[in-house]
């Protein structure tokens, strides 16, 4: 059986950013999570280790999170590159990483990058 799991609006302060000030202060960002995953019988078995734990995918997100980038792009794909390692039960991936008013010189609520495996 094949389900979507996603997690969505998981709030983190984070040290990306090309500017120096921004790898000092951080910024504020949400992430958006969908997973596409062949999970086999494990709903009927109510089984766990045959699913994906969701607590598990938060905490590698959080990690991934607060390891310095420059651009929201290579993020979003370390995101996805360390959840595919986990968890080989995953068919398909995307990520929404959104810098919440980001520093371009104007009112900007938001500026998002989504990346797909």
């Amino acid at each position: 059986m094949r389900v979507t799991i996603e997690l969505e609006r998981m709030e983190f302060r984070a040290p990306h950013g090309c500017y120096d000030l921004e790898k000092v202060v951080g910024n504020r960002y949400h992430v958006d999570l969908r997973l596409d995953v062949e999970i086999g019988d494990a709903p009927e078995r109510d089984d766990l280790l045959t699913s994906v734990n969701y607590l598990t995918v938060y905490e590698m997100v959080a990690e991934q999170m607060q390891r310095p980038s420059d651009i929201l792009e290579n993020v979003g794909w370390r995101i996805l590159e360390a959840l595919h390692a986990a968890f080989p039960q995953i068919v398909s991936s995307s990520v929404k990483v959104s810098k919440l008013a980001p520093p371009l010189g104007g009112k900007v609520g938001k500026v998002s990058v989504t990346v797909s495996k």
